[in-house]
C-alpha cells in the first residue's frame, strides 16, 4: 500500500499470524465480545491480537477505492479493492464478509493453518472421553447431525474439544488435537424440542422461523481442560446422516482405508477449495493448490494408518438415537 495513512493491526488465531492493513480504520477487525452467529469464535477457539510486523504467515490488504470490487491473491497476500463499505451495509449476509464466520479471515486461517504449520481442518465436531483417553470426531456439512451428537454427548458426559472445526496435527506415532470453538450455532428448533436443557431458562430471541434461524450458544462451561490432546488412546471417526423419523440405527464402517482416506480428505478440503462470495458482489477463488492437495492426501493417507483409531463409519439416525451403542462399546468407565 502506498497511500500516506495506512490502519495496521495482526491477529494470531492458534499458531497463524495474519497482518491486516487498509486505508480505512473501519474495515480493520475488531471484537465487540458478543456471541453471534456470524462472529469467528464459531469457528475458532480464540482470536487475540498482535502487532503488524514482517514475517507473519499472511496478509491481508484491504482498499476502500470507488472502482469496481475485486480480490486477488499472490504469494502469502489477499488483496481486496473496491467501495467495501457500501457494500458491507447493503450486505444479505454478514456471515460471508471480511471477518465474518465463513468469510475471508476464516478460510484464510484455514489456508495458513495447514500450509505454515500443518495443521489439518476438519469440518466436524469432537468430543472427549477422559477415563478411557478416547476422542469423537464427527464430521460433516452442514445439516449433517453434528449439533445432536454434540449437544447429545454433552448430556452422557462427554467434555467438548470443538463445535465446528476441528484442529489435527500429525506426530510420529499418533496424533495431536488442538481445542477449537466453543461457541456452536445451532438451530433454535433443536434447541426448543430437542435439547432444552442447554437453554437454561434463557428465552430463544425472537425469530420468523425457529426451524430455520440459529442462536449462537455458548459451550464453554462443557470445554475439556487441555489446550491439546496428544496420542489419544482411541479415536471413533463418524460420518453422519441424521433424519427426523428415522427409526433404525444403522452403522456402516468403511471397507477399506481407502474409502476412510477419501472422505476425511474431501471433509479437510471442503472449505479450502470451495469458491465463496464477499458481501453478495466479490467473487473470492478457493485457496486449493495442486502441492497442498497431494500433501493434504499423503497427510489423510498416513493418519487412516492410526492403529489408535478403532472405527471410521457412516451413521444413518434419528437425533434421538444418534449415539446408538457406540459410546458403550468405546466408554468403559464414563459418568453417565
Amino acid at each position: 500500500m502506498s497511500e500516506s495513512t495506512i490502519y495496521r493491526t495482526a491477529v494470531k488465531i492458534g499458531p497463524s499470524t495474519v497482518g491486516i492493513s487498509s486505508n480505512r480504520r473501519e474495515h480493520l477487525p475488531h471484537q465487540t465480545g458478543r456471541i453471534e452467529v456470524k462472529s469467528l469464535l464459531t469457528d475458532f477457539h480464540r482470536i487475540d491480537t498482535i502487532a503488524h510486523r514482517p514475517g507473519l504467515d499472511g496478509y491481508i490488504e484491504i482498499w476502500e477505492t470507488d472502482e469496481l470490487p475485486t480480490c486477488s491473491f499472490s504469494g502469502n497476500t489477499m488483496t481486496l479493492r473496491g467501495p467495501l463499505q457500501s457494500l458491507e451495509q447493503s450486505a444479505t449476509d454478514p456471515r460471508y464478509s471480511l471477518w465474518g464466520n465463513l468469510g475471508l479471515l476464516y478460510r484464510f486461517t484455514l489456508y495458513l493453518l495447514e500450509a505454515r504449520h500443518r495443521i489439518f481442518n476438519l469440518h466436524a465436531c469432537a468430543l472427549y472421553a477422559a477415563a478411557s483417553r478416547t476422542l469423537y470426531v464427527v464430521a460433516g456439512g452442514a445439516g449433517s447431525g453434528k449439533t445432536v451428537y454434540l449437544l447429545g454427548g454433552l448430556m452422557r458426559g462427554l467434555r467438548l474439544v470443538s463445535t465446528e472445526t476441528v484442529h489435527l496435527r500429525l506426530l510420529e506415532g499418533g496424533s495431536a488435537w488442538h481445542i477449537g470453538s466453543l461457541v456452536d450455532n445451532i438451530r433454535m428448533s433443536t434447541l426448543k424440542f430437542d435439547f432444552p436443557q442447554f437453554l437454561e431458562g434463557t428465552a430463544l430471541p425472537a425469530a420468523e422461523d425457529i426451524w430455520q434461524e440459529k442462536m449462537a450458544l455458548d459451550l464453554s462451561s462443557h470445554r475439556w481442560e487441555e489446550d491439546i490432546i496428544h496420542h489419544p488412546n482411541a479415536i471413533v471417526l463418524l460420518f453422519p446422516h441424521i433424519e427426523q423419523g428415522r427409526r433404525q440405527f444403522i452403522l456402516r464402517p468403511f471397507r477399506n482405508r481407502h474409502q476412510a482416506a477419501r472422505r476425511l480428505f474431501d471433509n479437510i478440503s471442503e472449505k479450502l477449495n470451495e469458491s465463496f462470495i464477499l458481501y453478495d458482489s466479490i467473487a473470492v477463488p478457493g485457496f486449493e493448490t495442486a502441492s497442498g492437495a497431494q500433501q493434504r492426501l499423503n497427510a489423510v493417507q498416513r493418519f487412516v494408518q492410526d492403529p489408535h483409531i478403532k472405527l471410521m463409519a457412516e451413521v444413518l439416525a434419528a437425533p434421538h438415537n444418534c449415539w446408538g451403542d457406540i459410546l458403550p462399546d468405546f466408554n468403559q468407565g464414563e459418568e453417565p
